[in-house]
């Protein structure tokens, strides 16, 4: 009886000690993914995603992006998928012996641990609190608020450019006024540290003019993610516009490119980000 009681309490331990393991592992992973985010050089100013694609969208003298842009909204979406996607924190679905397209396969809370960002952390709690998950896809119409399913509206992140644009604020990058419009007054975001923004153009030129950025499985996944976001969001042409006759054509021929690739095979390389390629493909399909 002793004995058997050893056991149980034996295997009760050992379960702790895994679990605490794997916990550990999963904060070590957190940690490893946030410091990718992190490192460079220190006096940078460190933009995520989304606050990347919606300095490409602003204005520089306005402070707002443009009225006829009717695709940044899930293009940003899109960036905070992508986002948590390469800081650990969601994956895809297995896609299991049937072989599941990206677009049928659910996104899966891989870590809750917060990442500090306000935003990625709202979007994370919602897939976590969601049961059954949902598709990429889905996710970036509910995220949006455009759904036609009045249940999924709970999960709108709402105000996502004026809050990103508040954390521009916060870092320096843009300044707030008050504009008037006749009807209305408006909130803007002027430019202020010029310096940021023709450090994101330069670096969203270099990366479509460098022939390595084709060659996507050794390319840089930010880099990447930043070039088929910008465009997904209607905002890469504001990049490449300074760039001389000969270049512009290099460098969309190298978008268009990307845009043709096999998205459903580059997701099966070693290393991918499967929930990018996800991403791509639900604003490509």
């Amino acid at each position: 009886m002793n004995r058997s009681e050893g056991l149980v309490q034996r295997r009760n331990v050992l379960k702790e000690n895994t679990d605490g393991a794997i916990k550990e592992n999963h904060d070590v992973d957190d940690k490893k993914n946030d410091k990718n985010y992190d490192d460079g050089d220190s006096k940078e100013t460190r933009l995520t995603l989304m606050e990347e694609v919606l300095l490409l969208g602003l204005k520089d003298k306005e402070g707002y992006t443009s009225f006829w842009n009717d695709c940044i909204s899930s293009g940003l979406r899109g960036c905070i998928l992508i986002e948590l996607g390469l800081r650990g924190r969601v994956e895809l679905e297995r896609a299991g012996m049937r072989r599941k397209g990206l677009l049928s396969r659910k996104v899966i809370v891989k870590s809750d641990t917060p990442t500090g960002d306000v935003l990625l952390d709202e979007a994370l709690k919602h897939m976590k609190d969601t049961d059954p998950p949902e598709t990429v896809q889905s996710w970036i119409e509910y995220l949006s608020g455009e759904t036609w399913n009045p249940m999924k509206l709970k999960y709108q992140l709402k105000n996502v450019r004026e809050r990103l644009a508040k954390n521009l604020v916060e870092k320096g990058v843009l300044t707030t006024e008050k504009q008037n419009f006749l009807l209305f007054d408006m909130t803007t975001h002027p430019l202020t540290d010029n310096v940021v923004k023709c450090r994101l153009v330069k670096k969203v030129q270099e990366a479509a003019l460098r022939r390595s950025i084709t060659d996507v499985a050794h390319a840089d996944k930010r880099s990447l993610a930043l070039l088929m976001l910008a465009h997904s969001a209607d905002v890469l042409e504001n990049a490449f516009a300074p760039l001389s006759d000969e270049d512009y054509e290099l460098a969309t021929r190298r978008v268009r490119s990307l845009l043709d690739l096999d998205f459903e095979a580059e997701a099966m390389r070693p290393d991918a980000c499967e929930i990018m390629w996800a991403v791509f493909a639900a604003f490509t399909k």
